[in-house]
Parts: structure tokens; sequence; C-alpha cells
């Protein structure tokens, strides 16, 4: 029995029959090597956070790297289920990827590729704004001189191509491919897919840039007037209007990750908005001149942007500081960031693809195309393929950039293959799911989660926080009397006291002259002593 009991340690005996499994150390996800690893990485290394001063900063962003890595080597497990495989251009010997031509590539590439390779000629409407939907499937287009054209670029099936007869400075699709917002010459106006138009947004004036949010439903705009409003397209209501008071501003672009508003300025500044805050929630001195162009990869953790001092910067925008900076000869008006992290630039008539460009500093592009005697407005990425937009003076263009795509999709969170009856499924998923405009802020995360501090600790600390402010010996309130102090003697007083003009300078100047005048005759009628020698 003593013997048992040592083992039990004083536990009550187990019956007969039963047993326990013996304690197995598991191993951190972290510490497993996985191959395949590094195809899946969306972040820096961690090495880059040893520079970070800030302890709480720096174990932030060593947590969600440690997050993302985790995801990516779970990933490279899963890669045995995944159908389709991401790749990039590659050459070989002396030869260099930025100077593959799209007809050089075409005979390496398949069918179905080689036909998304196209150009329109659309010299009389030009220069072109393209925007596509959030599934890659449709493309719209708009005319800076009143063209507006909605269709399935992939099967070339035309959904609507109308002239609204003035300026169109901006397009962008909404939640799906049957609503869409135009910024023409004063209002934005929103059309259904057969060019309809349904309403005008009159609160929504010179209007320069359109920015949609899909999960909260908000249409976001900036123009010359300096003021950014946002405005739900669920409901209708207007419900943020915040003022700048930075002057006109034609470039925005959204943080994919928590729906925050990048704004370049003409003060070479980039401020960062949330529609619950009336002020920046962050203030950015980016370049010497106006900023040119700004854009956010897919995960939150980069930003790009180009001035008019010819400059490319990479930003971290979790510590806010400068990773790479590079020379433009020509100033970029245009940028964008695939899904894949290539950097996509506008340079006059040249377009030039970046590949790694937030890991380390590159020596040249990855790719790059000419567009001549056209001069470029817009550039955006197609999601879920290989394919890069170009709207330039002349018409638009598609070309492919290989690895530009993810290769595998969610169909739950955007079908390039869906059907009217999953679209529909769809908008009412996402209407029921809808954020508050209130939800967006900087570090998402912070959301849902609970104070762990309890009521008596919070009374505490607000106690120690008055005992603070208040002074030991707190000064005798002074009794007043009603009636006795109207506007014009506080302000009277507070001029007396605050303000010194020269006729009281020279009143003063005048009574120290009489006090010294008085003070010496006052003098002359006393002895003379020695001691006044010492004096």
């Amino acid at each position: 029995m003593a013997k048992n009991k040592s083992k039990n340690k004083g536990n009550t005996p187990k019956a007969p029959g039963t047993y326990t499994l013996p304690k197995v150390k598991k191993m951190a996800e972290s510490e497993e090597p996985v191959q395949n690893e590094e195809k899946y990485m969306r972040v820096a290394p961690a090495a880059e956070t040893k520079k970070i001063a800030d302890r709480k900063l720096k174990a932030k962003i060593t947590h969600q790297e440690k997050n993302s890595r985790d995801a990516a080597r779970a990933a490279a497990r899963a890669e045995m289920l995944l159908q389709e495989e991401g790749g990039y251009l590659e050459a070989e010997g002396i030869e260099r990827t930025f100077k593959f031509r799209q007809d050089q590539l075409a005979p390496s590439l398949d069918v179905n590729t080689v036909s998304k390779v196209f150009s329109l000629d659309l010299p009389e409407f030009g220069p072109y704004s393209i925007d596509y939907t959030r599934n890659g499937r449709h493309l719209l287009i708009g005319g800076h001189k009143g063209h507006i054209a909605a269709f399935d670029w992939q099967t070339g099936g035309l959904h609507f191509e109308t002239h609204v007869n003035e300026t169109v400075r901006d397009v962008t699709w909404l939640h799906n491919e049957t609503l869409l917002a135009v910024a023409q010459k004063k209002y934005v106006y929103i059309y259904d897919k057969s060019g309809l138009e349904i309403h005008r947004l009159q609160n929504h004036t010179y209007v320069d840039k359109l920015e949609f949010l899909p999960y909260h439903y908000l249409l976001a705009s900036i123009g010359s007037n300096g003021y950014l409003k946002y405005q739900d397209t669920s409901t209708g209501e207007l419900v943020a209007e915040k003022r700048t008071k930075l002057g006109p501003c034609n470039t925005m672009t959204q943080n994919k990750y928590n729906a925050v508003i990048h704004l370049g300025h003409q003060n070479g500044t980039v401020t960062l908005w949330s529609p619950s805050m009336p002020a920046p929630l962050v203030k950015m001195q980016c370049h010497r001149g106006p900023v040119r162009a700004v854009a956010v990869d897919r995960g939150g953790h980069y930003m790009a942007t180009s001035g008019a001092d010819g400059q490319l910067k990479i930003w971290d925008i979790r510590t806010y500081g400068c990773l790479q900076e590079y020379y433009t000869p020509r100033t970029a008006t245009s940028l964008d960031i695939s899904d894949t992290g290539l950097l996509g630039v506008g340079l006059n008539q040249h377009v030039q693809v970046w590949k790694d460009a937030f890991r380390t500093k590159q020596q040249s592009p990855y790719m790059s195309h000419l567009e001549a005697g056209s001069m470029i407005q817009d550039l955006k990425f197609v999601p879920y393929e290989d394919v890069l937009g170009i709207g330039h003076q002349k018409g638009i263009s598609s070309i492919v950039i290989p690895g530009a795509g993810e290769a595998n999709f969610d169909t739950l969170e955007a079908n390039p293959f869906q059907t009217k009856r999953q679209r529909q499924e769809t908008e009412v998923h996402t209407l029921l799911d809808k954020l508050q405009p209130d939800m967006i802020m900087l570090d998402p995360t912070q959301i849902g989660k609970i104070n762990r501090l309890t009521k008596a600790e919070i009374l505490k600390r607000r106690e120690e926080e008055q005992e603070a402010n208040t002074p030991d010996t707190p000064e005798k309130e002074k009794k007043r009397m009603r009636g006795r102090n109207s506007a014009l003697k506080r302000h009277r007083r507070k001029k007396a006291k605050n303000v010194v003009d020269h006729k009281m300078a020279d009143m003063d100047e005048k009574i120290a002259l009489e006090k010294a005048k008085a003070a010496k005759e006052q003098n002359r009628d006393k002895p003379f002593t020695t001691l006044d020698i010492f004096e």
C-alpha cells in the first residue's frame, strides 16, 4: 500500500482496468520545418524588427509575423490539395526578364492566356480610368471626355456603352457588377448594369477620386474642395464628411486590411482617415513635393508612394518608417500592388513591374512595357489573374504578368465563375454581414476584445489620476457677485493684463521717470556722509 501511495502521491486510487496516457510534449507549429514555406510568405522576415526601439510595438509585430509564418506553413502543408500553382517568368544565362515583350511571350502561353492580351484603340475620348470587380471578371472603363463602357472582358460580352457628354474623372464598381459609380464634371452618378442612371449624389461635388469599401458598403470620394465624404450605398445616407484642411486632393486609395482611406496631398503628406474620427488617424510626411500616387498591399503592411520630387518610396505602415527609396526619371503617376506583392508603376509612357520590392531593394524591374505615344493614366492588376490592365491616353491595354495573380482563390469570398443565383445569394449575405462605419480603425484585431480590468480597479485608477491632478493646498474660491462680471469688463481686464501697446509703454516710462525724480529730490535734503561714497 505504501508503494502505491508513493506513486499516486496522495491522489485517490484509480479503478481497476483504467489507465492514463503518458504526457507528450506538443511541438510548436512554428518549430516544424516545412518545404516550400517561403513561397507563401507575404511579409518581411522577423530580422527587420530588431531595429524597433518600442518594446510593445516590437512584440506586436513579432507576434503578427509569427502568425503569418504559421499560416504560410499551413498553406505549404496543404499544397497537395491545391489544384493550381503560381509561377514567375525566369530568364536563362545573360537574359533579363524585363526585356521580354508580349509578342515574345505568346508562343509559350496557352490559348486562354493569349486571348487575355489585347488593346482597345480609343484615341478620341482618352485618357481612360479602369476598374475591375472583386472577382476579376468584369471591366469598367471611363474616358475623360465622357465615354463609359462596362463588359465581361474574358468573354467579350458588352454590358453597356454610353457617352455622357461631360468630363469623367473616375469610375468604380460597387458591391458587384450590377451597379457602378462615375465621378463626372460636378456630381457623382450611380448607373446600373444596362447603363441606366439610377441616382445622382448631390453631396459629392467636383470629385476626382472614388473608392468603394465592400464590407461596409461605403462609397468614399475626394475632390478639389478638400472634403472626404462617405456615402452608404445600402441606405443612401451620407455617413461622414471630413474636411482635410490640406487643399485639393486627387490621390486616394484604400487599405483592404482595415478599410482605412489613404490620401496624398499637395504638401507631400499622406493622411489616414476613418469615418468615426474628426481628424486623420496618422499624418506622414512622405515627399518634398505633391504626392502623385499611393498604393497599399493586400495584407495592409506596406505602402508605396510616388511624388513630384521624382522619388518612389516604400513604407512600413506598422512602424511608419521608410524601407526603400528609388529615383524615377519621370514622375510616377499611377501605382498598384498585386495579390502576390508585385508593384506596378506607371511612368509617362512606360509601365514597370517590380518583384520583391517590399523585401529588399531591387536593382532592375521584373517586367517592362511601353505604350508608344500614349501617357499612362491608370494601372490595375486583375484579381486571380496574371493580367495587368492599363488605361492610357489612346485607350486601354491588357498585358500578361506571370505570377501576378493568386493561383488559388476562395469561392466564398470572390468567385470568378459565379452564376446569377450565386451572385444574388452573395449579395444578401454581404448585406446581412455588413460592418458599421465605427468599426474602421487602424488595428481591427482590437474589435471584440474584453477589458479585463475590474470596476474597482478602474475607480481606483480614476481616483489616483484625480489626486495627481489636484494641488495639495487648494486656493480659496473667491466670492463672486451676480451681475458684476459683464463681457465688456472681462475684456477690459484681459486687455489690461495681457495686452501691452505703445501708449501703456510710454505711460510706464513716464511714471518711472517721475518716481526717480522724486527720489532724487528726497535724497538731496539728507546730510552728506562718507558712507555715500561707497554706496
